[in-house]
């Protein structure tokens, strides 16, 4: 080849670098500002899908998505400026849920900068708090080297997004320069398991915690047989049931929105926390009092891929810096002696979870809709492999506390609380895995956020199952306003148009269910429409939450 024929636009070489990293498809807003390289993703459009969306909100949850369900960075790529600043949501997300993306941003051309050029914003200062790593590449002939360099970031230690802004004229400068090999991941060597070993044979009431990013469908069956192993219970850190099957004996019960206090009694009680892969953050920790921060009352055994991440916040007896694969790969040679022991207190704890389960105690709406219901039928008819997404809300508490998560890789949902997630994840989520049901529950406060996307569902004949919660108000937000000031309303209320119809204009399946018993046939019908389909759910906004009315706080005030 002459060296003329090896010149390539910037946007050329960015599409090859991307293709070359085993990328098949990313989620965009299309923008001006980056047309070499979808110009450039043009000439590979046999084997690579660019998904246009409704908007990069959206477009950047279903990159985040993309990250929890495959462990590879999921690719979103939107325009400077205000592209940017919608798409930071999802980039926020990914990085306090530990998630692998890659967010490309269109940039000023480079002589403009600094002049605040038509939606020139630094990148550098506005995405640096809520990422691994970002960057702007400053030149054509460097892009692979900066891709290269994303995607390692990305996938290390504790994964994470990666930010890259591209000036429109490094992407249409001609450069000469080599593609690099695909990146693969750094993985720790076997941990020292001697005092992990010696902790656990000294503990009565032992609780495993797990939780966090980095886990294959491998490491979830070891975790199981560890926990048979050495008779230890297992609870999931928020928003990480699906790292174990719920139906395993040794399964207790999940961390976070809704904990049961039974379980929570449980932790206090434990005398050694082997947390795996979680952080321990505010939601699972019950504000960092659960265990308490910095140090423990109980001993703690600290597991994390990322060295930074022990012992910064909460004081290990034992910080052991491994990957969740090569740590319970390892931990098959552990035995201790003192597991008959403990089978006891695994009972105990397994009785609780079940007892906590029984749908009726949550039943306190009279003629509305039950999601406690609702969501046991959904235990009951879906497969194990069906796939559920949630948004943030607080109907979320009824499918944390009722569902049963049976398979690795089954549940998504955002762990920062991002409104808008449910219906972006759900679609990215079909889309990847056409032939597994996938449901969303999402309230009518984050449907109305990002429910456009449906036209995106529509455009790709993507099928996922849309449960809206429509109580008319931001649930969780009203349920602190009748905490702390009973009565006095304002601001949580929403009107809303009629879901159903507005699934039928997209041309999606919609249906209503105002009667608990009317869901089993509408759910039924949506699993053989084929098609994106939209449930709204009527309830009654004064169930709140699965253990408590509005009408119960205002008489605790």
């Amino acid at each position: 080849m002459s060296k003329e024929n090896a010149l390539r636009s910037g946007g050329r070489i960015l599409a090859d670098a991307l293709v070359g990293h085993g990328v098949d498809r990313a989620y965009c807003i299309p923008g001006e500002s980056y047309l070499e390289l979808m110009d450039g993703l043009y000439e590979h459009r046999s084997h690579f899908q660019l998904i246009p969306c409704r908007h990069e909100a959206g477009a950047s949850f279903m990159a985040e998505a993309y990250g929890k369900l495959t462990g590879t960075p999921g690719v979103c790529i939107v325009t400077r400026g205000p592209g940017a600043c919608n798409a930071s949501i999802g980039v926020h997300t990914a990085y306090q849920d530990s998630t692998p993306m890659i967010l490309l941003v269109g940039q000023v051309p480079r002589p403009m900068k600094d002049r605040e050029a038509f939606q020139e914003v630094d990148f550098t200062q506005q995405f640096a708090p809520m990422t691994k790593w970002v960057a702007e590449i400053g030149s054509a002939e460097r892009i692979p080297e900066y891709v290269s360099r994303a995607f390692h970031i990305a996938i290390s230690g504790r994964p994470g997004p990666v930010v890259l802004a591209l000036p429109e004229d490094v992407l249409r400068e001609q450069a000469d320069t080599d593609d690099l090999p695909r990146y693969a991941p750094t993985t720790s060597g076997e941990p020292d398991l001697s005092e992990f070993e010696k902790m656990l044979g000294q503990a009565a009431k032992p609780l495993l915690i797990v939780g966090g990013s980095g886990w294959t469908e491998k490491a979830s069956a070891d975790l199981t047989a560890c926990a048979e192993l050495w008779g230890v219970p297992v609870a999931a850190a928020f928003r990480h049931q699906d790292l174990i099957d719920n139906d395993d004996p040794f399964y207790v019960g999940h961390m976070g929105l809704g904990l049961n206090a039974d379980l929570a009694k449980s932790i206090a009680e434990a005398d050694l926390l082997i947390v795996a892969g979680a952080r321990l953050g505010e939601a699972t920790t019950q504000g960092y009092t659960l265990p308490k921060a910095p140090k423990p009352s109980q001993k703690l055994i600290h597991i994390h891929p990322s060295s930074d991440e022990l012992n910064s916040l909460y004081r290990a007896d034992l910080a052991i810096c491994a990957g969740m694969p090569e740590f319970f790969a390892a931990a098959h040679q552990i035995d201790t002696q003192s597991t008959q022991n403990r089978l006891s207190w695994c009972s105990k704890l397994r009785a609780n979870y079940e007892a906590d389960q029984t749908a009726e105690t949550a039943d306190k709406a009279s003629s509305a809709v039950s999601l406690a219901q609702v969501v046991a039928h959904l235990r009951e008819v879906l497969p194990p492999e069906a796939i559920i997404t949630n948004d943030a809300g607080n109907f979320a508490t009824w499918l944390h506390r009722f569902y049963r998560w049976r398979q690795y890789g089954t549940q998504l949902a955002p762990t920062n609380g991002a409104m808008g997630y449910g219906v972006p994840s759900a679609i990215a989520a079909k889309h990847l895995h056409p032939n597994r049901p996938v449901v969303c529950m999402v309230g009518d406060g984050g449907f109305m956020m990002t429910g456009q996307e449906i036209a995106t569902a529509i455009q790709f004949e993507i099928a996922p199952i849309i449960l809206v919660v429509n109580n008319g108000i931001y649930g969780t937000i009203r349920m602190h306003q009748e905490k702390r000031f009973p009565n006095r309303v304002i601001a949580t209320s929403m009107v809303n148009p009629d879901f159903t119809q507005l699934a039928n204009a997209y041309g999606a399946f919609g249906q209503k269910v105002t009667q608990t018993d009317q869901f089993p046939a509408a759910f039924a019908a949506a699993l053989k429409s084929d098609k994106v389909s939209v449930i709204e759910l009527v309830t009654d906004p004064n169930v709140i939450t699965s253990t408590t009315t509005i009408n119960e706080l205002r008489k605790k005030k």
